[in-house]
C-alpha cells in the first residue's frame, strides 16, 4: 500500500466510515460489528447520514417507504462542487425518476412497466446467451494461461448480454461501457474537482446516446427492452423515465453484476473452494453476495422523525440502509465471518433490496452469476490467485469492486 492510500487509522480503530480510506470497501467488518453492538443507530459524519447496521432494522426500513422514503435516494452526490453542479444543470438530479428513487405511487407504475421484459421465460431464455459469452471469452483467453479477470474475462459477458437485451449496437458496447464507469465514479465515487468536470462531460455524452437510443426505436422499433419500454411512452411512462431506466440497467449489466463475479471469484479462491461443484453453486453464489457484496446499501430519506434503539433520526435526515453490515449480523447469520458454501439462510442477505424495492433484476443477475461460475469452473479447474496479484478496491460510497485481480490456471 503507497503512502498516498493508506488510511489515517484502521478498521479497528475507526471513528467513522471514511471513503477515502482503503478499509472503507475492503474491509470495514471490525467496524461494522462494533456498530452492530454498540450504535446500532450510528451518526456518520463523513457520510452526512445516518446508518442502520443491523439486519432486522435494514429489512424493516426497506419496507417502510413511509418513513424511509426512497424518493432522491440515488441521487446524493453530495461531493460534487457548485462547477460540476452547474454543468450538469438538470441533469444532476439524474435518476431522480428510476424505479429505485421513487416511493409509491410512481414506484408502483413504473414497477409494473419494467416487470413486463423480466418474466421468469425472458430470464430464462437468456441463459444460453449468456453461456455462449462466456465460452467465447475463454477461447480467446484461456490458451494464455495468465489474465486479469476484471479486465478481459468478468466484464465482458456481462456487458454483452446487457448491451443486447437493451437494444445497444455491439459496435457501441465499449462506448457504453467506458461512459458508465465514468457515471459511477462521478456520482458514487470521491473526485477531485477537475477530474468531476470530465467525469460530467463524460456523463452528459452518455445520457445524448441513451437519449438518441430512445429516439431511434420509437420511430423504428426492434425486439428488445429499449423498444418495449418506448412503446409505453405517453400512456405509463415518460421520455425522461424510459432514459433513466434504460441507462441504470445499463449501469447493473456494466458494473454491479460484474463487480460481484469478480467479488465471488476471489473470494472462492482465497477460501480454496474453487471450482465449486454444480449442485453447490446456487448455494455458493448467495453466501458470496452475503459476505462480499457488490452493493453496500441504500440511502434513505427520514420522512418523519424516527425513533430508534434510543435514538431520534430528525425528519430530513439522510440514512443509510448497510446491507453490507446486515449481511454479517450476528443474530441473523451464526459466525459471519466465515465462509459456509452451503450456509443455509445465506440467501437471507439484503444485496437486492427487500420489499417493494426488491432487485426487478435480481433473477438475471443470480442466473449470470451461477451460469459464469459452471462456465468458468468447469473450463478453468486450476485457476489461481497470480503468485504477484495484488489485491485492490475502487473507492465508493456504496458499491465493492475490484479495480483488478490478476489469475493463472
Amino acid at each position: 500500500m503507497t503512502p498516498a492510500t493508506t488510511p489515517a487509522t484502521t478498521p479497528a480503530l475507526a471513528e467513522d466510515f471514511d471513503v477515502a480510506a482503503d478499509w472503507h470497501v475492503a474491509a470495514p467488518y471490525d467496524f461494522l460489528r462494533r456498530l452492530r453492538a454498540g450504535q446500532p443507530v450510528f451518526r456518520s459524519e463523513h457520510l452526512g447520514a445516518y446508518v442502520l447496521t443491523r439486519h432486522a432494522d435494514v429489512r424493516a426500513a426497506y419496507g417502510d417507504p413511509a418513513r424511509f422514503s426512497s424518493e432522491g435516494s440515488l441521487t446524493i452526490s453530495r461531493s460534487l462542487t457548485p462547477q460540476t453542479r452547474a454543468k450538469l444543470g438538470e441533469h444532476g438530479s439524474f435518476l431522480s425518476s428510476f424505479v429505485a428513487n421513487v416511493d409509491p405511487p410512481d414506484h408502483t407504475r413504473l414497477r409494473r412497466s419494467v416487470s413486463r421484459a423480466f418474466t421468469p421465460r425472458a430470464v430464462a431464455a437468456m441463459e444460453e446467451r449468456f453461456r455462449r459469452l462466456n465460452e467465447d471469452v475463454l477461447d480467446r483467453i484461456a490458451p494464455r494461461g495468465r489474465a486479469d479477470f476484471v479486465a478481459e474475462i468478468g466484464h465482458e459477458p456481462s456487458v454483452k448480454l446487457t448491451a443486447r437485451f437493451i437494444g445497444v449496437p455491439e459496435a457501441d458496447e465499449a462506448f457504453v461501457q467506458a461512459h458508465v464507469k465514468d457515471w459511477f465514479m462521478l456520482f458514487l465515487s470521491p473526485q477531485p474537482p477537475a477530474r468531476q468536470l470530465e467525469l460530467a462531460d463524460s456523463f452528459l455524452a452518455y445520457l445524448d446516446y441513451v437519449d438518441r437510443l430512445v429516439a431511434a426505436r420509437a420511430k423504428d422499433p426492434r425486439d428488445d427492452f429499449t423498444s418495449l419500454m418506448t412503446s409505453l411512452i405517453g400512456d405509463e411512462l415518460s421520455h425522461r423515465e424510459v432514459v433513466e431506466l434504460i441507462s441504470t440497467i445499463l449501469l447493473g449489466g456494466n458494473d454491479t453484476v460484474p463487480n460481484q463475479l469478480g467479488n465471488s471469484v476471489l473470494r472462492l479462491l482465497r477460501e480454496d473452494a474453487w471450482p465449486v461443484a454444480p449442485a453447490s453453486i446456487p448455494g455458493a453464489v448467495e453466501e458470496c453476495m452475503r459476505i462480499d457484496g457488490a452493493s453496500l446499501g441504500s440511502f434513505r430519506h427520514a420522512v418523519q422523525d424516527v425513533v430508534l434503539h434510543g435514538v431520534t433520526i430528525p425528519a430530513g435526515s439522510l440514512v443509510l440502509l448497510s446491507t453490507d453490515s446486515a449481511g454479517h449480523d450476528e443474530t441473523v447469520f451464526p459466525d459471519p465471518e466465515r465462509f459456509l458454501i452451503d450456509r443455509p439462510n445465506a440467501a437471507d442477505h439484503l444485496v437486492f433490496g427487500y420489499g417493494i424495492h426488491f432487485c426487478v433484476g435480481a433473477a438475471l443477475g443470480r442466473l449470470q452469476l451461477r451460469t459464469a461460475l459452471d462456465v468458468l469452473g468447469r473450463r478453468l479447474p486450476g485457476l489461481r490467485l497470480a503468485p504477484d496479484a495484488s489485491v485492490a478496491y475502487r473507492r465508493s460510497l456504496v458499491g465493492r469492486g475490484l479495480s483488478a485481480l490478476e489469475v493463472e490456471w
